[in-house]
């Protein structure tokens, strides 16, 4: 395959603590402006290990595909979990990320004893000490193994809105607000899928003479 040519070995850690079962979360979808914010948790082995396991933002779209059917049977246990744009307005984005963390966790067929959470903040899931890693998903490979479950499961999502919605390019911005998407807004205006609570375009700057 070509394309593995084309990514380096990456190093990460394997766990935090090595006698406690730790599930790693991350999520996708934040920084869009149409569609679901999608999580994943995800319990490794111990001893798991993959050359091209890293953060899902620096993969490419093959090496992703390539790792998420790995990732899903060698996982001792994996849950994902979507919270629709509707709630996000409701909610706000980082509430409903969180939303999303708790739901994929209360999937995982084993009850986690440490919590692995990429960034900086965090909602208490029950009384599972829980550990905040900033770019963590670069760091640990369950919290690695969590963004690639969520960015390829939320890719897929967002792959079939593009089939009822295909002017706003959803196939490849994915609902983020590349050029493409806002122009498509300016032409035909919100689709119901579009979070709107987010500033889908740019607020016009007024000059007066």
């Amino acid at each position: 395959m070509q394309y593995l040519a084309l990514e380096s070995t990456i190093l990460l850690y394997p766990f935090l603590h090595p006698q406690q079962i730790e599930a790693g979360c991350d999520e996708a979808g934040r920084g869009c402006i149409a569609g679901p914010v999608c999580a994943a948790a995800v319990i490794l082995p111990k001893d798991f290990y993959h050359p091209l396991l890293n953060d899902s933002k620096k993969m490419t779209e093959a090496t992703r595909e390539l790792l998420r059917p790995m990732i899903e049977k060698e996982a001792l246990a994996f849950g994902v979990a979507f919270v629709d744009h509707e709630e996000i307005d409701t909610i706000n984005i980082l509430q409903a990320s969180f939303k999303a963390m708790h739901i994929a966790i209360e999937k995982l067929s084993i009850l986690p004893e440490s919590l692995l959470i990429d960034g900086n903040r965090f909602k208490p899931y029950f009384d599972i000490p829980h550990h905040c890693i900033i770019k963590g998903d670069g760091k640990f490979a369950s919290i690695a193994a969590a963004s690639v479950l969520a960015k390829t499961y939320r890719d897929d999502f967002m792959h079939a809105l593009h089939q009822e919605f295909p002017a706003y390019g959803w196939q490849k911005n994915k609902g983020y607000p590349t050029l493409q998407h806002r122009n498509a807004i300016r032409e035909f205006g919100l689709s119901k899928y579009h979070r709107k609570s987010f500033a889908c375009l740019p607020k016009q700057i007024v000059i007066e003479f």
